[in-house]
């Protein structure tokens, strides 16, 4: 397999490529994700496999509107929306209950799931053409995340479908993470945002 380098005008083409069950690294805001498509149980699979990530390791959904979260959650907080139009796209990572349209490849039949909605807005016009997708850092599990194409290239050359070189505006600080399941938010991971923004507006 080769490695295609995608263009800046190439949005439609890096769809294709997951809509057809490919893998693509694209740049967030945070790090490089390694994303398919996220109703594709093969190409979850493939995520994982080329990863060396266990398979009980729950993934994230990356969507691209808040429309999409509701569509694969359940029991939403009431402030759900002021949530989304504050810190969305951007490095937070919501967590809330998972309906059954969430298959169980992607969180290992648990209860809740992970919402993402990357900033970048290559990746993001790529997630609106497909849907969902996965997208976890694309990199060896147990590296550090990759924050500079090559380092993805290093790892993956030849054993996914494409990439998206573009090293601007990439922090490599991880993004917040909040579960919002519960009776109050709790924190899982302080990332890029920060808790006392979250606090604020709720």
């Amino acid at each position: 397999m080769i490695t295609e380098r995608l263009e800046n005008n190439q949005t439609a083409h890096a769809a294709d490529i997951l809509k057809s069950g490919g893998l693509v690294a694209l740049p967030t805001e945070t790090v490089y994700g390694l994303f398919a498509d996220a109703l594709n149980e093969d190409a979850v699979r493939q995520v994982f496999a080329v990863k060396n990530r266990s398979l009980d390791h729950s993934l994230n959904l990356n969507i691209s509107s808040i429309e999409d979260i509701y569509k694969y959650s359940q029991n939403q907080p009431s402030y759900l929306d002021r949530i989304v139009e504050k810190f969305m796209p951007g490095p937070l990572t919501i967590i809330l209950e998972a309906n059954d349209k969430v298959p169980s490849y992607i969180n290992e039949g648990k209860k809740t799931v992970g919402f993402r909605m990357p900033a970048n807005p290559f990746t993001l016009n790529v997630i609106k053409k497909v849907g969902v997708l996965v997208g976890p850092s694309a990199n060896i599990t147990g590296q550090s995340s990759p924050t500079k194409a090559k380092q993805v290239l290093r790892d993956f050359d030849k054993k996914i479908n494409a990439v998206k070189e573009d090293d601007s505006g990439i922090s490599g600080v991880d993004s917040t993470i909040v579960d919002f399941s519960g009776e109050k938010p709790i924190i899982l991971r302080q990332g890029a945002v920060m808790l006392e923004s979250i606090e604020e507006l709720l």
